[in-house]
């Protein structure tokens, strides 16, 4: 379970980065175009600059949101194997001989 834990905070950690990246491509766009008044190019401009303020925010909504929900998980299964420690060694060890088993199979 911790694997695909680490693996879906890993796939988030880096679709966060990539928007980051878009976010900053979008705002060298927008500098490289500052110099051209043509008046519908001001009105996207200005439309683009709005869309990426909210997009930069919700961003941050969302990895504060991930990060507070992977906190969350990683405390309850913490609290839960400390509360429960032979369940969670049985669970491990029967995990364990049944990945034994399909890898036996091969």
């Amino acid at each position: 379970m911790s694997d695909m834990l680490d693996s879906a905070i890993e796939t988030k950690e880096h679709l966060v980065a990539n928007l980051r990246r878009v976010i900053a491509d979008a705002e060298d766009l927008l500098s490289a175009t500052a110099g051209q008044t043509d008046s519908k190019m001001a009105e996207l401009r200005a439309r683009a600059k709005d869309n990426l303020l909210l997009a930069r925010e919700k961003l941050a909504d969302a990895e504060a949101a991930m990060r507070a929900r992977a906190r969350q998980a990683a405390t309850a299964t913490d609290d839960y194997v400390h509360e429960n420690p032979w369940s969670s060694i049985g669970a491990a060890a029967a995990l364990g001989i049944l990945v034994g088993v399909l890898l036996g199979r091969r």
